[in-house]
């Protein structure tokens, strides 16, 4: 089998089915489960946050919460590169690289979280290797995005996107387990003890039990050799894709540039955004956002090499299209949803639900302690992200009979209304000194929201093919994956800053606000009578 493959029509049915699909299947089926894990190690610090929480790691809330803020930038930051990856490296080879590439934060979380007495620096630095993982969705959808013809790219990135996003849960049911066990013996580290009640899927672990926090890195190391010599063997690189592809060495070179030129400007705003004693504290989320993106984008423009910048600049071509820009939008409403809440949930569920809220009338202020009949976030946390992943590739499938636009606006009103309704129960429930009496209605209100998202993801993807060519629609779909990731940042501190402030429910209202935006963004461009692109 011929692992670079000359010539590649998709669209020519006796092409697809002599050729085409066997090829284009395969490298799909290799392509889930390395995307799977990618996702586990970026959003792993939502569920380890918790339990340092509940082993009493001398860490404020707040400066938790950064660790997961601190991943969702970094893996979001690393899809704008990660979206040229296929046609400067090629799919085989770009997959094999970055899978492999998990094992450094994997392997260096599980050592630091042995090292409660190590500087938050060292947990913050960790955070951010594990963009990589995000990193990966980009490269990965636009690879396989590159295998299928039009009419089956709802249906095969809807596969692709909502079984890789199973890493989600896989993670959040798999670490809280893994956890109760001592799993590599002694070469994997001593147990530590529960200052507080924990939990997993069958419910709670009670204060005092033994942890192995270090395994909830150190597993992930299991599954990557095999998906990284699966990716390498299995898998092909595309020559119409990427006409100037050399050697693997030379594709590994430049993809290690790329991701190492896109730390230097996601550092300096993180130093400037971040409060100390890790940086400055001079941005606020909303300035330091988008200058990280701005400075990304000119650094790999200006330091691109050789043959990668003809490159660059042909993919550069997409922000020209005003219809990029609109479907930035429409996908941070869907997966941006998503994988915020996922990043964001476990420790906000332990924070709002693990206290009981008690107002001091005489001085005027509210009192937290702590709350025996919290429900587990590690427990339930991972439904919501489980629905959204599971029914991802339907929403994909429904796209490619009625259309992406259509599926994309009921599903905008669904969220409008879920979110207000998640934050008036968070309200409640804050100002409650019995939390947990709102709490099933939160989980289930939050597994709507993520149901919503998960079909919204498959809805838009089709959109971005039926609205793109060919040339055009992976870059496109790495970029508005590279925006739309964002989320997990921005769900995170958000919900954090409101917390503080006292008002959680104000997060989820201005979430509401925007879902109402895109929602009259995607009729005005996509479903009204006159619209340029109607689709349907």
């Amino acid at each position: 089998m011929s692992i670079n493959i000359k010539e590649w029509n998709t669209e020519d049915p006796n092409f697809w089915e002599a050729v085409g699909k066997r090829m284009a299947y395969r490298n799909l089926w290799i392509s889930v489960p390395c995307l799977l894990s990618a996702f586990a190690i970026w959003l792993m610090w939502g569920i380890i946050t918790v339990q340092m929480l509940n082993l009493g790691f001398p860490f404020t809330q707040d400066q938790l919460f950064t660790l997961t803020a601190i991943s969702g930038i970094a893996g979001a930051t690393m899809r704008i590169p990660s979206s040229f990856f296929i046609r400067i490296g090629g799919g085989r080879n770009t997959i094999f690289l970055t899978t492999a590439m998990l094992s450094l934060p994997a392997v260096g979380t599980g050592i630091a979280l042995q090292h409660p007495e190590w500087p938050l620096w060292v947990f913050q630095l960790l955070a951010l290797f594990s963009g990589v993982g995000g990193g990966n969705f980009a490269s990965s959808m636009s690879n396989i995005s590159t295998f299928f013809p039009k009419r089956l790219q709802g249906t095969a990135l809807g596969i692709n996107a909502g079984l890789g996003n199973f890493g989600v849960t896989t993670m959040q049911i798999v670490i809280p387990l893994v956890m109760t066990v001592g799993l590599f013996g002694a070469a994997g580290g001593s147990a530590m003890i529960l200052a507080s009640d924990s939990g997993w899927i069958l419910g709670k672990i009670a204060a005092g039990t033994p942890t192995y926090i270090q395994n909830a890195g150190f597993v992930w190391v299991l599954l990557l050799l095999p998906l990284a010599l699966a990716a390498w063997f299995g898998m092909n690189n595309l020559l119409p894709i990427t006409p100037s592809l050399k050697s693997p060495l030379v594709a590994f070179l430049k993809i290690t540039w790329l991701y190492t030129l896109t730390y230097l400007p996601l550092g300096l705003g993180l130093y400037l955004y971040l409060p100390a004693p890790t940086g400055l504290g001079l941005l606020n989320m909303w300035v330091a956002m988008p200058l990280i993106i701005i400075m990304t984008l000119v650094m790999m423009r200006l330091a691109a090499l050789g043959d990668m910048k003809p490159n660059l600049e042909r993919q550069f071509a997409i922000f020209k299209n005003k219809h990029t820009w609109v479907m930035t939008v429409l996908y941070l409403l869907t997966f941006g949803s998503f994988i915020g809440f996922s990043m964001a949930l476990p420790l906000s569920i332990t924070v709002i639900f693990g206290q009981h809220h008690l107002f001091d009338a005489a001085t005027q202020t509210w009192h937290h302690v702590k709350n025996p009949a919290a429900p587990s976030a590690l427990t339930y946390a991972w439904i919501g992200p489980f629905v959204g992943a599971l029914i991802r590739p339907v929403g994909g499938w429904i796209s490619d009979k009625v259309g992406g636009a259509i599926v994309t606006q009921i599903i905008s009103a669904v969220m409008v209304v879920a979110s207000v309704y998640a934050g008036y129960l968070l309200m409640q429930a804050y100002h409650s000194p019995s939390p947990e009496d709102f709490f099933a209605q939160f989980i289930v209100t939050f597994v709507v929201l993520f149901a919503a998202s998960g079909i919204g993801n498959g809805s838009t993807f089709r959109s971005v093919g039926y609205i793109f060519d060919r040339q055009q629609a992976g870059p496109v779909l790495g970029w508005t994956s590279a925006v739309a990731a964002y989320g997990s940042f921005i769900a995170p501190e958000v919900i954090k800053a409101q917390i503080k402030a006292g008002s959680p429910q104000n997060a989820l209202y201005g979430f509401a606000v925007f879902y109402a935006l895109c929602l009259v963004l995607n009729w005005w461009f996509y479903l009204r009578r006159g619209a340029e692109i109607r689709n349907p």
